[in-house]
């Protein structure tokens, strides 16, 4: 399982990586491989305001239905269009082509709540 060090996690098993007052989201390895194949994916609109811990899209796979969580606060600035027609990006490169969206967040201590890599690690060997 991959767990990047340069990025930072959520308990709900969702990445961030951020880049000059934004953050790029999507789901761990880990995530991915719990759900099996993803079969289709909701995103947000672009200009939605999410709130930490909000809901801000589905993974619909073929073994069930997840909702994805905001990880910080900020507003969606944009998504991962290519998802629409190929949703298994996820699945096949869960830090790089299948990235979910971006926000653009409410402050930098907003990253300070989430775990490092060794602290996902930890989290997900239990």
């Amino acid at each position: 399982m991959q767990i990047p060090d340069d990025l930072r996690y959520s308990t709900d098993h969702e990445w961030v990586r951020p880049a000059a007052g934004r953050v790029r989201i999507g789901i761990t390895d880990y995530a991915q491989d719990a759900l099996g194949d993803v079969v289709f994916v909701e995103l947000p609109p672009v200009g939605k305001a999410l709130s930490a811990g909000e809901v801000l899209g589905e993974v619909e796979s073929t073994k069930s239905v997840s909702e994805v969580y905001a990880p910080v606060a900020g507003t969606v600035v944009a998504v991962n269009q290519a998802l629409a027609d190929a949703p298994e990006k996820l699945n096949q490169d869960p830090y790089g082509d299948g990235w979910l969206c971006e926000l653009e967040v409410d402050g930098a201590e907003a990253l300070g709540a989430l775990l490092d890599a060794a602290g996902y690690r930890a989290l997900t060997e239990q």
